[in-house]
């Protein structure tokens, strides 16, 4: 490779939003003229939850494909592509799962996380904890040597850590002892992959605390997200009725990421430039000199102004769909040749290479 690789990428539960931008959208973006860059849209794992509804998950790729396009991801620098025509990844996630005692999936805090915040109790498909080790599979299959994620993503790439060590040790020879900076070197077929995290580890949602006080995470299925695609009046309706602290008492000083603070200061320190601004706003409304509504408008103003361009992009998109399929056939493609390369090199080390095959996405 002339340039390192980065894979990363979204389950299609719906639009993208700020969320999501702030964690890795615009991470991605920055990052595309010095890596060569992989963005999976996995729509196997929407099927741990949403089955039911095939049809939702099939809109919900094309609108995050659509939105990584008006987002600024190049078609001709970036490999936006579908998880589930790549079907590498899921001859590569039966042998990975083979190496991850079932006991250690479920310690995934993430994946604990998650049944929570859905209610799944113990009614959970078995393809939920599976999904972990897709993940696994996901990044694997493309041997990159970072990954662009949000926080909360960290104990899956962990998972994906350990998954590598152990086959390299295990297939490849390459010593326990060996730093992980040095598997390739030492032999190992796969990387020990790093995250790269993105400015603002945790971006709060606009709706109120959850039963423990704290500001609960940006997320379509709480409904306290602003999306990429929001119009201006969407974006100006949403922040108007954003939840602010009566006491005035959760402003923080700029920076933290401190999710018990107030959102609407969350808000300005992450996408409010004007640092002068928002430091002198900020002593004015811990005084009492100004209310929420001055905060607000000025906040709707940020907002739009980051939108609107994103907003025109998108609008130039969905005019013309067959734009955004070609993308992600072109995309889906590529990803096949590294998937299927990354595949026979995984038999081999295995012992299990006993055919050559070739594979094709026909135009």
């Amino acid at each position: 490779m002339s340039k390192p690789r980065i894979l990363t990428g979204d389950t299609p539960t719906g639009k993208l939003h700020l969320g999501h931008y702030v964690g890795s959208v615009e991470n991605r973006v920055a990052m595309q003229d010095a890596y060569d860059c992989y963005f999976i849209i996995a729509n196997k794992h929407a099927f741990t939850t949403r089955a039911d509804k095939p049809g939702e998950i099939r809109q919900s790729v094309i609108d995050i494909a659509t939105d990584y396009l008006a987002c600024g991801i190049d078609p001709a620098k970036s490999t936006m592509f579908i998880q589930s025509e790549v079907p590498a990844i899921d001859e590569l996630t039966f042998f990975f799962a083979i190496l991850i005692p079932f006991n250690r999936v479920m310690r995934n805090p993430t994946l604990t996380q998650e049944i929570k915040d859905k209610d799944l109790g113990d009614k959970y498909p078995f393809g939920f904890p599976m999904y972990a080790v897709g993940q696994c599979a996901d990044i694997l299959a493309f041997r990159p040597e970072l990954v662009p994620v949000g926080e909360d993503q960290i104990p899956h790439l962990e998972l994906t850590r350990e998954v590598a060590r152990k086959f390299n040790q295990l297939y490849c020879g390459v010593n326990s002892k060996t730093d992980d900076k040095d598997n390739i070197k030492a032999g190992g077929l796969f990387p020990i992959i790093a995250p790269k995290l993105g400015r603002i580890k945790r971006l709060v949602g606009i709706g109120p605390p959850g039963a423990d006080g704290n500001l609960l995470k940006m997320s379509k299925s709480l409904n306290n997200a602003i999306f990429l695609s929001d119009t201006a009046a969407e974006v100006e309706k949403k922040i108007k009725g954003m939840y602010t602290d009566p006491n005035r008492l959760r402003v923080t000083d700029p920076g933290e990421t401190d999710p018990a603070k107030n959102p609407l200061w969350a808000f300005h320190e992450t996408f409010n430039t004007d640092t002068a601004w928002i430091d002198d706003h900020r002593e004015q409304y811990k005084n009492g000199k100004v209310g929420d509504v001055v905060i607000k408008r000025k906040l709707m103003d940020v907002i739009n102004e980051l939108i609107e361009p994103i907003r025109t992009k998108r609008k130039h998109f969905e005019d013309r769909p067959d734009d955004v399929i070609d993308a992600l056939r072109v995309g889906t493609k590529k990803a096949n040749v590294i998937a299927e390369e990354t595949l026979a090199l995984t038999k081999k080390a295995m012992k299990q290479d006993y055919f050559s095959r070739e594979l094709k996405i026909e135009r």
